[in-house]
């Protein structure tokens, strides 16, 4: 069964030598989950995750990325307009090499089980198989 640990914020008082610590929300899958699979796998991780309110398919778990990308089709989908964009200036490679252009940078509510964490997507007009890609959570 899918689980997702929920995250907590241990606030230590300022006398103590320990700093505030931030546990972030994580993925996790039982043995009973693997019933059925072969191990070791690399296949995507690929989820449904409510985005910005609205139920979202295809979208890619990848935890070597380092950005949460949303492409131009979801964007449009979710009657985002570019005004709702703000700037994002540095680049993106592809995997390719190639240089993406960005829309720019949107944050949305993602939702995954009861919780619900704020995403900073980085907005692409490129064509991929996925809706999005999120790094973890």
């Amino acid at each position: 069964m899918l689980s997702i640990a929920q995250p907590f914020i241990e606030d230590l008082s300022p006398d103590s030598k320990r700093r505030r610590v931030e546990v972030q929300p994580a993925l996790s899958f039982s043995d009973k989950d693997k019933i059925g699979t072969l191990q070791p796998h690399n296949n995507a991780l690929v989820f449904t995750f409510r985005i910005g309110g609205y139920d979202v398919k295809n979208v890619l778990v990848d935890q070597d990325n380092s950005a949460e990308i949303m492409y131009h089709d979801l964007f449009k989908g979710l009657k985002l307009r570019p005004e709702d964009l703000t700037c994002y200036d540095s680049p993106l490679i592809r995997f390719n090499g190639k240089i993406v252009f960005l829309n720019g940078q949107i944050r949305l509510p993602v939702q995954v089980g009861p919780e619900a964490v704020e995403v900073n997507f980085i907005v692409v007009d490129v064509y991929s198989p996925y809706t999005a890609i999120v790094v973890r959570l």
